[in-house]
């Protein structure tokens, strides 16, 4: 915990460079929870004279200080705007409700972390939003900063209010407030961007006549741009395009990611965060297709990092910052193809410093012994594996291509291994579930207790295994876009059903609670006419959404009564494949005649073979010039 004086050393240190924050802040840190949230200062965190910059971008996470502090894509773009000339790129985290509480009382804005400025005077007000249950945040984000919300309302090129991030894929909810958003990976939109509102401001631009230009750059959505019509019974009826905008937007990406950024000078946070460690990006991407999974597809294609960079960026990193644990992460890190040539690598390195190494999204299907030792030199954290269902039959029609022998196999070698926690990860309610796949979730976790008295080697420490549940929603741009989410009360009896099932005592079972993932659902599949809904959520106290201290079911229901909406059509319909979908205009580069193959395939069982072992025409290489690096 960081204590008080450091609170007045930071102010001393903004004092002295004029910041023109309030006095009443320094009164009001003592009477909050973890105050070291609010007052920067950390190493490595970017200050610039003021004088000499032209564009200042205030970077916002619509989340905690701890959660927006482990994204490692805020942390790159970050680097990446920072070094561009004359512009000056700073942080700004949702307040916790206490704070915010007080900010509005003492009447101060949201502000900035390097500078102590309200974000409200900046040229760019930039949101990154990884999940839809945030939508609410941003929206009071911009209250809290003096910001107009809607972006009809705000008619200056300043500030533009834009946003990136993977719930973009469908923005609609927001479209009313935001003017413009990234889709795909922003790392040279930004810049692009960037480069074209100083344009714009040079010559005088009209804020419409910017967007239209905007609207022209590969990846960039103006909501704007686009008129949409409903049919009578709810659905959208079409999509037009205006002002030149592009009928569909594609995503952007990074093509090489060996001449990508690597943020090395890694910021040192004042408090704990949830990732507080270096974080080493290996690939982007997924070779799986597991047909319930957004990132696994609009992540693609694949492109690796070279194993030789990646070493010299841990190390450079590891030693500016300090940082005793490290992870090595993608969206499946064992699937890295120099994986344990990489680790080797860092042997002596990591021993050296006695630097932990962790390897999250790991496969139980390539969890090898080679790579077991290596993570044994460090210290033995727990292993986490996700069989997503509970029979062989579920797991290939959601395309997992994992058997339970696979999955036992790992847990034998990890447990051979001296390790004596394994954490399971399922999820309810996906489509085409029965009973006997709840059930067997349990069967699992009896088989892998098995397993651990078959091969622990120290038996006197006994076992955890941890099994837990989330919710199925279906996402935009996945095989499962048509599926509806079971009812609220269905997903609460299936828990119910295999909350009684487990009954060994070294078994803890987990879920996920169900309204905030009804809720996700409604707004993962919703048409911007959601605006108006969260807005009025938003008016009722719906803040911080995203966690369940501040999430209230009520609010929402009452919220689409007065709207009149029904949240059900949204969270609980089967869509036809041949409907206009509210993210239509939105290409993530994967074929829409791909994913409905896949969907059929779903319901026949049939699972498609990864990407290395064969090219299943996704479309996603086209983005590449034709070949994904896999």
């Amino acid at each position: 915990m960081v204590s008080y004086a450091h609170f007045r050393l930071s102010y001393f240190y903004f004092d002295t460079r004029e910041n023109t924050v309030d006095k009443k802040l320094e009164r009001i840190l003592p009477r909050v929870q973890k105050p070291a949230r609010y007052v920067g200062g950390e190493f490595n965190a970017v200050m610039k004279d003021k004088s000499k910059v032209d564009t200042r971008v205030a970077f916002c996470f619509p989340d905690t200080y701890e959660i927006g502090m482990s994204n490692l894509g805020m942390r790159i773009l970050y680097g990446v705007m920072n070094n561009m000339e004359g512009v000056w790129c700073e942080r700004c985290f949702a307040p916790w409700g206490d704070m915010e509480e007080e900010m509005r009382n003492a009447h101060i804005p949201l502000y900035a972390l390097e500078s102590f400025d309200p974000i409200r005077n900046f040229d760019i007000i930039a949101f990154s939003v990884g999940y839809e249950m945030a939508f609410p945040a941003m929206v009071d984000m911009l209250d809290l900063a003096g910001v107009p919300l809607h972006a009809s309302e705000r008619t200056a090129l300043t500030p533009l209010v834009v946003a990136g991030g993977t719930a973009m894929y469908n923005c609609e909810p927001i479209a009313d407030f935001i003017d413009l958003a990234f889709i795909g990976e922003g790392e040279e939109m930004d810049v692009e961007l960037i480069e074209l509102h100083r344009q714009a401001r040079r010559e005088g631009w009209s804020k419409h006549d910017f967007l239209v230009r905007a609207a022209q750059i590969r990846g960039i959505y103006v909501p704007s741009l686009y008129d949409v019509a409903y049919n009578d019974d709810g659905t959208v009826k079409s999509i037009t395009a205006k002002e030149g905008a592009p009928k569909t937007v594609l995503k952007r990406i990074v093509e090489n990611m060996d001449e990508a950024y690597y943020p090395t000078k890694t910021i040192v946070p004042s408090t704990e965060i949830v990732q507080d460690r270096v974080s080493l990006e290996l690939f982007r991407g997924c070779i799986r297709g597991c047909r319930f999974c957004q990132a696994g597809y609009v992540y693609r294609p694949v492109r690796n990092r070279s194993e030789k960079l990646l070493r010299d960026y841990a190390i450079e990193a590891v030693e500016d910052s300090g940082y005793q644990d490290m992870t090595l992460s993608s969206l499946s890190t064992s699937d890295y193809p120099h994986l344990v040539e990489l680790c080797d690598d860092l042997e002596d390195f990591c021993a050296q410093r006695h630097l932990t190494l962790a390897l999250p999204s790991l496969r139980a299907d390539n969890f090898s012994m080679a790579l077991m030792e290596r993570l044994q030199k460090g210290r033995k954290t727990g292993l986490t594996f996700a069989p997503e269902a509970g029979t062989q039959r579920l797991r290939d029609a959601i395309n997992k291509n994992l058997t339970e022998e696979d999955l036992l196999a790992s847990c034998r070698r990890a447990f051979a291994g001296g390790y004596s926690a394994v954490k399971l990860y399922f999820m309810l309610g996906l489509p085409t579930e029965t009973d006997e796949d709840v059930l067997g979730i349990a069967d699992i976790a009896a088989n892998v207790m098995h397993a651990w008295r078959e091969s622990a080697v120290n038996k006197t420490r006994g076992v955890r295994i941890t099994v837990s549940t989330s919710w199925f929603v279906p996402k935009p741009h996945t095989a499962f876009q048509w599926e509806p989410q079971i009812p609220i009360e269905e997903y609460e009896r299936r828990v119910k059903l295999l909350r009684e099932a487990i009954n060994t005592k070294s078994v803890t079972y987990n879920w996920h609670p169900s309204p905030t993932s009804f809720m996700e659902a409604v707004i993962s599949c919703g048409d911007r006419r959601l605006g108006k809904v969260i807005e009025s959520a938003w008016r009722k106290g719906e803040t911080l959404s995203a966690w369940e201290d501040y999430f209230d079911l009520n609010r929402w229901m009452e919220a689409f009564e007065e709207c009149g909406l029904d949240p059900h059509f949204y969270a609980n319909r089967r869509r036809s494949e041949d409907e206009i979908l509210p993210w239509s205009m939105i290409s993530c580069g994967v074929a829409p005649g791909y994913l409905k193959r896949e969907h059929a395939l779903s319901y026949e069982g049939v699972t498609t073979p990864d990407c290395r072992t064969h090219c299943n025409a996704c479309g996603a290489n086209c983005l590449v010039g034709g070949k994904c690096d896999v």
